[in-house]
């Protein structure tokens, strides 16, 4: 029986996955496998029976990767799962932004009868919140993934003008984006272009504050800025001056935060753009799809740590997970440690500093030769799963 805690409301529609192996539990110092959504979990304690954290969504800057990776746990997340609902925020903001109707959805409900009625005081104001169409305007994507690529081909169906950059852009992203989307080689390639700019990349050290002066700088004057990332890749006391000067007509966030709330011309969204039922149950049942695999066959999917290894079910006499740093020499020593049986399939990925081994056996390894695989320098996890 494995036990799976979960942090935050996850959908049952993913629960309901689990098979009766599993249990979920409420304290995680007893958990095998943990889901999670948004809870910080970066001061939290992981006991040594913690095998993977799954979460139900694609940021992970609320999981301490860096120590899980050191403890040997695997850290999971659901790319694509929550990619059409925040798309459709997206879309929804460039047309929100771009009409001012938070503003004029004020101004409306503030109104009463008077000298005159609320009907001509519609008519008298309403000049006052003219907006623009979206159709024909030009929008700039940074982040060419899931949800990126989505925005980009939605974008051009409207009827827009879409430019994208994506430094890291994969063969299998590039393939679904639309033939009518110009990628351009550098970011300022775009910015004197855009009357929109939406940002769409993983927070990190990389992309910490990178929407700072150096864009503001160059972007088109009275652009508005999307930020449906998180609130940290955006440059505050920068963006303050961008707003107060009008280079940046607008801002539209997901983020809510000190900053943000006291920001002019900003409209802030509560983080809505992955509430969707339909996300929440796509998010629960990739990560209840991805733990159950890693614990009960050793596979690795959508790991942030680890690139994908995939060995089919586990029909092994033995198969053994390792969880181990990348170093010289390793696969020799692993080898090595179970010299006597035969090694019917093995798979290896590496990222970084750190490895993954997924051994199938042809007889039961012995506690002996376990014990060698887990005196092996380097070696930070060692798992017998059959």
């Amino acid at each position: 029986m494995y036990n799976i805690a979960t942090l935050n409301k996850i959908s049952p529609i993913g629960l309901n996955d689990l098979t009766d192996d599993y249990k979920i539990i409420d304290n995680t110092d007893d958990a095998h496998g943990i889901i999670v959504r948004s809870q910080n979990m970066k001061d939290m304690d992981f006991s040594d029976d913690l095998l993977c954290i799954a979460r139900a969504g694609v940021g992970v800057n609320n999981i301490p990767v860096d120590r899980c990776a050191e403890k040997g746990i695997v850290v999971f997340n659901t790319p694509g799962g929550n990619a059409n609902a925040v798309k459709e925020m997206v879309i929804a903001s460039l047309v929100i932004g771009s009409r001012n109707l938070f503003a004029a959805s004020e101004w409306a409900r503030s109104l009463e009868p008077g000298e005159l009625s609320v009907a001509k005081q519609v008519e008298k104001g309403k000049s006052q919140f003219k907006g623009t169409e979206i159709k024909d305007r030009t929008v700039g994507i940074i982040g060419l993934g899931g949800i990126g690529g989505l925005v980009a081909n939605a974008c051009v169906h409207l009827g827009m003008n879409v430019i994208g950059y994506d430094r890291y852009l994969s063969v299998k992203n590039a393939l679904h984006l639309s033939k009518h989307l110009k990628v351009v080689d550098k970011v300022a390639d775009m910015l004197p272009l855009v009357d929109f700019l939406t940002v769409h990349v993983h927070a990190n050290d990389e992309t910490n504050g990178m929407i700072n002066e150096d864009i503001f700088n160059e972007i088109k004057q009275g652009a508005i800025l999307l930020n449906f990332s998180r609130a940290s890749i955006v440059d505050v006391p920068s963006l303050r001056i961008a707003l107060e000067h009008g280079v940046i007509s607008r801002y539209v966030t997901d983020f809510p935060d000190e900053d943000s709330l006291s920001l002019p011309n900003t409209i802030v969204t509560p983080h809505l753009g992955a509430s969707t039922d339909e996300a929440e149950d796509n998010c629960a049942r990739m990560a209840v799809d991805e733990l159950m695999d890693f614990i009960e066959n050793g596979n690795i999917t959508n790991s942030v740590t680890i690139p994908n290894v995939n060995m089919g079910r586990c029909r092994a006499a033995s198969r053994i997970s390792l969880f181990h740093k990348n170093i010289p020499n390793m696969i020799g020593r692993i080898t090595g440690a179970v010299s006597e049986l035969n090694i019917s399939d093995m798979t290896n990925r590496s990222c970084s500093e750190y490895a993954y081994t997924l051994l199938d056996l042809d007889s039961p390894i012995s506690e002996e030769a376990v014990g060698i695989l887990k005196n092996i320098e380097g070696m930070i996890r060692v798992r017998v799963i059959k």
